[in-house]
């Protein structure tokens, strides 16, 4: 998972003029991050072996927050600071929740500390600084057009995500930074959206920071939370305007050592009809603890079936060396 190639425009480049902070020294804050990940990883074939991004520091020790999937399962983690400089790092904590990951350096990192702030005053319409690693170079004014839910396909639902556009090519793990120069998020993902005119809207899904703060203490103390994991069924399904469909399936998961396939069309969970991935994955979860049994309705070649799966600790399944 290589950084995308191109240039941002410069007239999307905050100006250090409309800002009371010291723009410059602000995004000193922003890291890049390059991560060597083994073959045999369970994350290797969807998220490949060398991943590359950013990070934010948030404490004056260099802790790192960026987004769990550039460090997870890591090897060997590097961490650059404004200055070219680079020092080793270690993969401290995944939080599949929110899709946070902490890094902590190991040697002394070149880069002050960013304040975290709170996106929940953060309305549509209101500007900020998306800044990936490098610079002025890399950082681009922007706006919030949307905040709502968003499901993934990877068993994910955030209830309160932030939409900016325009979008950031350089989008992992890059800080969003409200005018006032504090932290508001943490861009994950970048997506395209239709308008009425047909005409394609590119945008950054970004992490409130806010999900950060309440759950920081646990991550920093046990590199998870310190509370009885979600289940885990370990397989991506994609949510078409007429079913849920099963796409790929982990190797080796609860639901491939179930007997589901690729092409399923899931029903119900239980007795519970889904029709959404959130909806899908919240009935997961409200099922049990991990290594509960849970009963999925399928559809495969116009039969339905009935298939029951051992859901499991989404941590277990990550190379123990990882995290500690």
């Amino acid at each position: 998972m290589q950084e995308p190639e191109g240039k941002i425009s410069r007239n999307l480049q905050p100006d250090p003029s409309d800002y009371a902070m010291d723009l410059d020294a602000t995004l000193r804050a922003v890291v890049g991050l390059r991560a060597g990940i083994p073959a045999d990883a369970s994350t290797a074939s969807s998220l490949g072996t060398e991943r590359a991004g950013s990070g934010v520091v948030i404490r004056d020790n260099g802790l790192v927050l960026t987004m769990g999937y550039l460090i997870m399962e890591a090897e060997s983690l590097w961490i650059t600071s404004a200055d070219g400089g680079a020092i080793p790092g270690h993969a401290l904590a995944y939080e599949p929740e929110s899709g946070f990951g902490l890094v902590q350096p190991l040697g002394r990192l070149a880069a002050p500390a960013l304040d975290c702030g709170s996106a929940a005053a953060f309305k549509i319409g209101d500007s900020a600084i998306l800044a990936a690693y490098g610079g002025r170079a890399r950082a681009i004014e922007t706006r919030l057009i949307a905040r709502q839910e968003f499901a993934g396909s990877w068993e994910y639902v955030l209830d309160d995500a932030l939409f900016t556009a325009p979008a950031h090519p350089f989008w992992g793990g890059a800080a969003l930074i409200g005018a006032d120069g504090r932290l508001l998020g943490i861009a994950s993902l970048i997506l395209q959206r239709g308008d009425a005119a047909g005409r394609r809207l590119d945008m950054n899904m970004v992490v409130p920071i806010d999900r950060l703060l309440p759950v920081l203490d646990d991550l920093l103390r046990y590199g998870h939370l310190n509370r009885p994991p979600r289940p885990w069924l370990g397989l991506y399904a994609v949510e078409t305007e007429e079913a849920l469909i099963v796409g790929e399936l982990a190797a080796g998961g609860p639901a491939e050592r179930a007997g589901l396939q690729p092409g399923d069309q899931i029903v119900a969970v239980g007795d519970e009809p889904v029709a959404d991935l959130a909806t899908l994955w919240r009935r997961v979860w409200a099922s049990g603890p991990a290594g509960e049994a849970l009963r999925l309705v399928i559809e495969r070649e116009s039969r339905q079936l009935h298939i029951t799966v051992i859901t499991g600790d989404r941590r277990r399944f990550l190379k123990a060396a990882s995290f500690h």
